[in-house]
């Protein structure tokens, strides 16, 4: 059996402790929160250990912080593309 396709998206700014989901979802909703990040430009990372891992925290609450490490990763990965101009 093909395992859904899931997406999430965080938010982190100033004010935020830490980052904070703001849309997750499966199949379909999954989709358009990607399609809805494409057309606004935002980087999408694609890491199947950690989607799953957030799936579990619920939409506007901050990550938890054994995940602050593997998404602060991520968000250096996105900081870095974004000063590169590929983005």
């Amino acid at each position: 059996m093909e395992e859904k396709k899931k997406a999430l998206a965080l938010r982190y700014e100033g004010k935020d402790k830490a980052p904070v989901v703001v849309a997750k979802g499966t199949g379909e909703l999954a989709q358009r929160i990607i399609d809805i990040a494409k057309r606004y430009g935002v980087p999408i990372v694609e890491d199947k250990d950690l989607i799953s891992a957030l799936m579990r925290v619920e939409v506007y609450e901050e990550i938890p912080p054994e995940l602050y490490r593997a998404v602060a990763k991520v968000l250096l990965f996105i900081r870095s593309i974004k000063t590169s101009g590929k983005v």
